[in-house]
């Protein structure tokens, strides 16, 4: 009799199924157990395409990553004015599972250390956050929306620091967007022409 049903892009679904997982209890609740419960699997199926519950969360960070890469694609396209336009990217990446994956990262130290082959650098994922709003204020600099004497590492690191801290510890109630823009607003005060 079988142990499970058939899985179409079975890798895909664990990982989806690890973000409810994680989503829902927490860096704690997830195990091999509760992913494939989630996901409708045997056991068996996660392994077949992940070693170790450590591997299936080094690819769940690996694809939050990578969603990094179209946000910041989106950046580029927008001329939108430049609080707005930064405190959305940043609601984007707290208001979604990523806050998670920061609590998931700092709790697992197997985890931390497989990432750290990754990314040797920083918290990953926010590093990657950090790199990818440091373009884009780069780019509203030379393009004059950002002052010239603005450096956008110090920028992007104080805003990812200053808006992680408005969304921790909210148990998914995000803060109001308007809390959001003001946070940017001063946190850019002084680099905006």
């Amino acid at each position: 009799m079988p142990t499970g049903v058939s899985l179409r892009d079975a890798r895909e679904q664990l990982l989806a199924a690890a973000e409810r997982v994680l989503l829902h209890g927490g860096p704690a609740a997830l195990t091999t157990r509760a992913i494939t419960r989630e996901a409708g699997c045997a056991k068996g199926v996660l392994h077949r395409h992940f070693t170790d519950l450590d591997d299936l969360l080094v690819a769940l960070v690996q694809d939050r990553i990578a969603r990094l890469d179209r946000q910041a694609a989106i950046l580029r396209a927008g001329r939108d004015p430049v609080v707005p336009t930064v405190a959305a990217a940043l609601t984007e990446l707290f208001g979604s599972v990523a806050l998670h994956v920061v609590g998931l990262i700092i709790a697992r130290d197997g985890l931390r250390a497989r990432l750290r082959a990754i990314s040797p650098k920083g918290v990953p994922l926010l590093t990657e956050a950090a790199a990818m709003l440091s373009g884009y204020l780069a780019a509203e600099r030379d393009l004059g929306r950002i002052e010239r004497s603005a450096d956008p590492d110090t920028l992007a690191m104080t805003l990812i620091g200053t808006v992680h801290l408005a969304f921790a510890g909210r148990d998914g109630e995000l803060p109001p967007p308007a809390d959001v823009e003001r946070l940017v607003a001063g946190v850019l005060a002084g680099s905006l022409p």
